[in-house]
């Protein structure tokens, strides 16, 4: 079938986005479903700053590709062999297909499963298949972390669908597979925090912010909020009654300051080596820093050696929120029903698939908390 589909051709393309056009909104040849795979209609997806490390080059992956990891929609149609869902079922997609036989699967380490990452850095479907054909030269397109959610349809393995209820909008509903998991996962699956704590979250786009609500969520005894965008900081303030803190140079003594020499646990979302550095020093003795932010590969970190022993100091990485997502949307979308992880905070903006390029230049200048993607039936 023929869809329209955000492909990215060419990495590295300068801001703003709105001149250079890195995505390209146009025609593609989606293949029907195979075995163990389902054709689901995008109902939203969202913005990611995945999805713009991609863009810019700092997260590199095979071109070219048709981008976006963070949706829901409808199950259109079955392959062979799927069994768990059927035509009409409304999901969210959750951006690692967690095969369930691997051995980080057998552990409960869904976000480590090791035939979802193989294929997620191939470009493929969890199968390996591509089933994205450009219209002219018929050349492969690659799918982004088995999902490709910028387009009207999409072709998934049920490994990476969640259902979702009948009342949940697909605008709200795709938050729960990427900034909702990554965010309140690294508070309540990878921090344990609780009401005793103090925790510093640096960083405010759609994972941060969704942090912040987890840290409200697990009654943390004091929320900092770290980033230099004023209107986020103030966000934070009003939904979650955090600290804010303006990031700069003097962060981490401001940061120790406001937690009696350093906070419990530092949370950082940014992606960026050094904020990672400024985290680790706000973290006091005993402590722990959680890093969910996805840095070049070529960066490096560099820490006193001794504060890990010395100090009892602990670093910990936390990919998809360490969440299992099978388990944790169904909880976190009943959080959010009673009222308690109020995830339309986090919805900046709603965009249509044309103005895509215009909202990655938003995302890279920091002015969105989370812009999604809606797509509408033609009238």
């Amino acid at each position: 079938m023929r869809i329209r589909a955000a492909v990215l051709r060419e990495m590295g393309l300068p801001t703003p986005y709105a001149q250079s056009r890195p995505l390209e909104i146009c025609e593609v040849e989606l293949d029907d479903p195979g075995p163990g795979e389902m054709l689901v209609k995008i109902g939203a997806a969202g913005l990611c700053h995945s999805d713009l490390s991609v863009i810019d080059g700092s997260r590199p992956r095979p071109m070219p590709m048709v981008l976006g990891h963070e949706a829901a929609g409808t199950v259109v149609a079955i392959g062979s062999g799927v069994e768990r869902f059927q035509a009409g079922d409304r999901i969210a997609v959750a951006f690692v297909p967690a095969c369930g036989g691997c051995r980080p699967c057998q552990q409960g380490r869904a976000a480590l499963c090791e035939p979802g990452a193989a294929a997620n850095g191939a470009g493929t479907l969890l199968s390996g298949e591509r089933r994205l054909r450009d219209v002219g030269s018929g050349e492969a397109l690659h799918h982004h972390l088995g999902v490709s959610a910028f387009a009207d349809h999409a072709v998934v393995a049920p490994e990476s669908a969640i259902p979702i209820p009948d009342d949940l909008p697909f605008e709200l509903a795709a938050l729960f597979g990427c900034a909702v998991l990554t965010g309140v996962g690294a508070v309540v699956n990878a921090a344990h925090l609780s009401p005793d704590d103090t925790v510093a979250i640096f960083g405010l786009g759609g994972v941060g912010m969704s942090a912040v609500l987890g840290a409200r969520l697990a009654g943390a005894k004091t929320i900092l909020a770290v980033d230099p965008v004023a209107s986020k900081l103030e966000l934070a303030r009003q939904i979650a009654g955090a600290t804010p803190v303006a990031a700069g140079a003097d962060v981490v003594d401001r940061v120790r300051s406001e937690t009696d020499g350093g906070a419990d646990y530092v949370i950082e979302t940014v992606g960026n080596a050094d904020v990672l550095a400024q985290a680790y020093a706000a973290t006091r003795r005993g402590g722990s820093t959680i890093t969910v932010g996805l840095p070049h590969p070529d960066r490096m970190l560099t820490i006193p050696a001794v504060s890990l022993a010395a100090e009892e100091r602990t670093l910990r990485g936390s990919y998809l929120g360490s969440s299992v997502p099978t388990r944790d949307v169904p909880r976190f979308i009943d959080h959010y029903r009673d009222g308690r992880l109020p995830v339309e905070q986090l919805l900046s903006h709603r965009l249509s698939l044309e103005e895509i390029n215009e909202g990655f230049d938003r995302l890279a200048r920091g002015e969105a908390v989370r812009q999604v993607v809606v797509f509408r039936d033609p009238a």
